[in-house]
């Protein structure tokens, strides 16, 4: 694969679906070549919008196309998992969109057959392939701040009520740790590794789920991690990596981020930036090609291993906030 386009397949056809194609256009060396949908209709208006070849009106159809090298599963989190297992089984790789799963479990029996079969299996959590988030990671691995004492992020939204939607809604999914807690939990995961405890607490909508959720990490090393995440206030989206030597600003939305400030003792600020290529997915989607083109079955950037442990913290949290 290392000189033909890397060809897509788009599984889905809602908002994130064309986004994320329309990344995917700006790309040499990548082709969306089908859709699919649970409707043909669907299928066909969404294929007509971005010119994409073939329309499958069923997620089995997109799974059997031989013609298809990738499938970025882009339905809404609750329904990850079965759409991402058929297109293994298909023998598609799959990048599939975060969070990976809405449980550990099914990410690991995800991860299990994604390696069984000898496929590339990603999770799309943009953040990990930004290019200053990757830089933050560069700087902190080189000893710029220091020992990492602490990290804090918050994502936040105010999203109008409404309890058949899909962020309020239980069956669907909804509640902002599934929604937004990915992103902080996963953004200081290269800083500080798997948690030694878990602490949470949450209020929640009248439909039940969590509507604003505080969440501390502790760490055998000492350092700690205070994140948030809501759907009842807009927040500033931004995160600061504290260490003992200095700290880094990562200004909002830290998730995919154009500017970061690094503060050390005896020096002056140092602002870094960098302009957003797309809508930012551009990024993952040249990692996802890359491996593909050197035969790497996952991405060292986001090994399946730390999703499945991502997914773990998160059903350690749901399990405080039940406990109460």
């Amino acid at each position: 694969m290392s000189d033909t386009p890397i060809r897509w397949g788009i599984l889905g056809t809602g908002g994130i679906a064309s986004v994320f194609t329309e990344d995917l256009l700006r790309l040499p060396g990548h082709r969306v070549v089908a859709v699919g949908s649970r409707s043909e209709a669907t299928a066909a208006e969404f294929a007509g919008r971005h010119g994409v070849a073939r329309a499958h009106g069923s997620y089995a159809g997109l799974a059997a196309d031989a013609e298809v090298d990738v499938v970025y599963v882009a339905t809404p989190h609750p329904m990850h998992y079965e759409p991402a297992r058929l297109c293994l089984e298909g023998g598609r790789a799959v990048l599939v969109e975060k969070p990976f799963t809405t449980s550990a479990a099914d990410a690991e029996a995800l991860a299990a057959l994604a390696r069984d079969r000898g496929l590339f299996a990603m999770e799309g959590m943009w953040t990990r392939f930004s290019p200053l988030v990757r830089r933050l990671g560069e700087l902190v691995a080189d000893g710029a701040i220091g020992e990492v004492s602490a990290v804090y992020a918050d994502f936040s939204i105010a999203p109008a009520y409404d309890p058949a939607g899909r962020l309020w809604s239980a069956e669907l999914g909804g509640g902002a740790l599934l929604d937004l807690g990915c992103y902080p939990l996963s953004f200081t995961w290269p800083l500080l590794g798997p948690p030694d405890t878990v602490q949470a607490t949450a209020a929640p909508a009248p439909t039940g789920v969590d509507a604003n959720t505080g969440i501390l990490l502790g760490y055998r090393s000492g350092a700690v991690a205070l994140l948030h995440c809501g759907l009842m206030g807009d927040s500033p989206h931004a995160a600061t990596v504290v260490g003992s030597k200095g700290r880094i600003e990562v200004a909002g939305p830290f998730y995919r981020p154009v500017s970061m400030t690094l503060y050390r003792a005896g020096a002056e600020p140092e602002t870094m930036t960098a302009e957003l290529a797309g809508h930012g997915y551009t990024y993952q989607a040249e990692e996802v090609a890359r491996c593909l083109r050197a035969g790497l079955t996952e991405s060292p950037l986001l090994p399946l291993a730390e999703s499945v442990e991502v997914m773990r913290v998160i059903d350690r949290v749901r399990e405080r906030l039940a406990s109460g």
